[in-house]
């Protein structure tokens, strides 16, 4: 539904995009299976492309003609496969049902655009038209986890999907802490809400509410 200027919301258009990049490597891996099985019946040519993808299929690797069209990923075949319909389902329920209460950012193609989105909603708000890079992210880590939100935020939204490679995170605190024993940590829901830029440096907690502040330019990809 557009707007009263007649644009489209920005996080749809995040959706539309993340979409059509969805549909082009599940059109890539549907057309690539369907020649391999003919090539492996004998009614095709076995291209070297086929014959390289017929062997990362036995050894549990993605397929390089799979690979230049997906997202970054170090998962063996069997796990991208599940992950992959993870994601899929993710966005199947957000074409169906609408914005969801939180958003698995790292199961996007581009998680950046959607950071773009986020701003772009914010600074399209009636009486605010505030200019894109004067924007800042303030960030709120909740106290539950994506099966316990069951509303969207007020101002902003709730992401999931963020990991802790080697360190822990203390709820009560709000702080990193010491990995004891386990390599990789599921961070718990976070609150994204963009707001007015002003002098903070990146990461500086302010007060214990558990905010944070960070340019959208210093935010790393993240890596699934």
């Amino acid at each position: 539904m557009e707007d009263e200027k007649g644009l489209l919301p920005s996080l749809t258009i995040v959706l539309l995009q993340e979409t059509a990049r969805f549909n082009k490597l599940l059109k890539t891996i549907k057309t690539s299976l369907i020649n391999l099985k003919r090539a492996i019946e004998g009614t095709a040519l076995m291209s070297d492309e086929l014959d390289s993808m017929f062997y990362s299929l036995l050894n549990n690797t993605v397929p390089k003609n799979w690979q230049k069209v997906a997202y970054p990923s170090l998962k063996p075949l069997a796990s991208w496969i599940t992950d992959l319909k993870e994601r899929v389902s993710f966005l199947s329920s957000w074409l169906k049902n609408g914005q969801p209460n939180c958003y698995w950012m790292s199961g996007l193609f581009f998680p950046q655009g959607f950071l773009t989105g986020v701003l772009q909603s914010h600074a399209r708000q009636p009486g605010k038209e505030i200019p894109i890079d004067e924007l800042a992210f303030s960030f709120k880590f909740m106290d539950f986890d994506k099966e316990n939100c069951l509303s969207r935020p007020l101002e902003g939204v709730y992401i999931n999907g963020l990991i802790l490679e080697g360190a822990s995170f203390d709820r009560k605190k709000k702080i990193l802490v010491d990995s004891m024993k386990v390599l990789f940590l599921l961070m718990p829901v976070i609150t994204v809400h963009p707001n007015a830029d002003h002098p903070l440096p990146p990461l500086q907690v302010i007060g214990g509410s558990g905010y944070q502040e960070w340019q959208v330019r210093d935010l790393p990809m993240p890596r699934i």
